[in-house]
């Protein structure tokens, strides 16, 4: 390729307009499930300790989570939980060489939302 020829190439910038194929979407998603329980396990481990101190600070803690918003705040993490689960299950299978082509990748990406969205609402229907 001449260096003309790169210099004329558009370029979209607009991270807006780029429309990501599903696989990506899928990956970028199974990173940034894993960076937010990163995050909150700390937290979970804090009212876990509490909740075993003494039958009173159990009662506290189940106060706490069984607010409408925490509820709320516990059904994004199960998403984050599942999607990082089901997803790491599908890149441990591409690992190992199955599902290696675009379109069984394509479908594994699409069982992955699925089952995640189903997961979560079953779980949100658990604890509401």
């Amino acid at each position: 390729m001449k260096k003309n020829q790169q210099k004329n190439r558009p370029k979209n910038l607009n991270l807006f307009t780029i429309r990501l194929p599903i696989n990506a979407v899928v990956s970028i998603l199974h990173r940034a499930s894993g960076v937010a329980l990163f995050l909150v396990l700390p937290l979970l481990l804090l009212a876990f300790q509490a909740s075993v101190k003494s039958p009173e600070s159990y009662v506290e803690v189940a106060n706490i989570f069984g607010a409408w918003w925490v509820k709320l705040l516990l059904i994004g993490l199960s998403w984050a939980f599942f999607h990082h689960f089901f997803a790491g299950i599908r890149h441990l299978l591409q690992d190992v060489h199955w599902m290696t082509s675009l379109q069984k990748a394509r479908f594994s990406s699409r069982v992955v939302l699925w089952l995640v969205g189903v997961s979560v609402v079953i779980f949100g229907i658990s604890i509401w």
